[in-house]
C-alpha cells in the first residue's frame, strides 16, 4: 500500500471515531434530567399582617354562615351591603338563639366589617331603650364619653333578614371612647334613628364558617 492511500485511511479512521465519540456524548447528555431552574427567593413580608383566611374571610360573609366570637356561635340571618362614595362595607344581622337567657326576644346585633384600608370590625347591640340622637360632637353614657368620629348617608341593599326592604337609604352617626367603645346611630329611609353601643372586634377572635360547612339552626 502507498503512502498517500495509508494516509487517506487514516484521515478516515480518525473520523470515525471522532464522530462515534461525539454521538456517545449526545446521546449522555439526553440521557440526563434539565437542570432546574434557581428558585426565586421569597418576597419580604411584614410579619404584623394580616394572616389571610385561616379563621375564614369576614369580607365575604352573607346570610346563613356561622361565626364564632370567642366562645359563642351566631349565625349571619341577614347583611345589609352599604355604599357612600368608593366606600363600601357591610352589617351582618347575627343571632345566637333568637332570645335571651330570660327567654325574652334577644336584642337585634350587627358585624360590621369594613376595609378602611385595613379591615375593621365591630360588634353592635342594639340599644332602643336609650333617650339619645345625634348631634352634639359628644355625648355621654353610663359614665363613659363618647365622642363624634364620622357621620354621613349611604346607600344600602338588604339580603336575608333585615327588616328593611331591598334597597333604600340611611344615615349614620359614629362616636368613639378613648377606650375604643362605640356608639353609634343609624336611620333607614327617613325613619326615626336607631341607637347602639358595640366594641371592636379582632380578626383572631372571629372565626368564619360559610354555609354549607356547618348545620344551622334553620333561620
Amino acid at each position: 500500500m502507498d503512502t498517500p492511500t495509508t494516509v487517506v485511511l487514516i484521515l478516515l479512521g480518525a473520523l470515525v471515531v471522532l464522530g462515534a465519540a461525539i454521538l456517545i456524548v449526545q446521546l449522555r447528555r439526553r440521557g440526563r434530567p434539565a437542570a432546574s431552574a434557581p428558585s426565586a427567593p421569597a418576597a419580604p413580608r411584614d410579619p404584623f399582617a394580616d394572616v389571610g383566611d385561616i379563621n375564614g374571610d369576614p369580607r365575604a360573609l352573607r346570610a346563613g354562615d356561622m361565626v364564632e366570637l370567642g366562645a359563642e356561635r351566631a349565625w349571619v340571618r341577614g347583611t345589609l351591603r352599604l355604599s357612600e362614595g368608593g366606600a363600601q362595607w357591610a352589617e351582618h344581622f347575627v343571632d345566637a338563639q333568637g332570645t335571651d337567657a330570660g327567654g325574652g326576644q334577644a336584642a337585634r346585633r350587627w358585624l360590621s366589617v369594613e376595609e378602611d384600608p385595613d379591615l375593621q370590625m365591630a360588634l353592635g347591640t342594639a340599644r332602643p331603650e336609650l333617650d339619645l340622637v345625634p348631634g352634639p360632637s359628644s355625648q355621654e353614657l353610663d359614665g363613659v364619653r363618647y365622642r363624634l368620629s364620622e357621620r354621613g348617608s349611604a346607600s344600602y341593599r338588604s339580603e336575608g333578614t333585615t327588616g328593611l326592604r331591598a334597597s333604600g337609604g340611611m344615615d349614620y352617626a359614629d362616636y368613639e371612647a378613648d377606650d375604643g367603645s362605640l356608639l353609634s346611630f343609624e336611620r333607614f329611609d327617613h325613619g326615626g334613628w336607631e341607637a347602639a353601643t358595640g366594641t371592636p372586634v379582632r380578626r383572631g377572635t372571629l372565626t368564619v364558617y360559610p354555609s354549607g360547612g356547618v348545620e344551622g339552626p334553620g333561620v
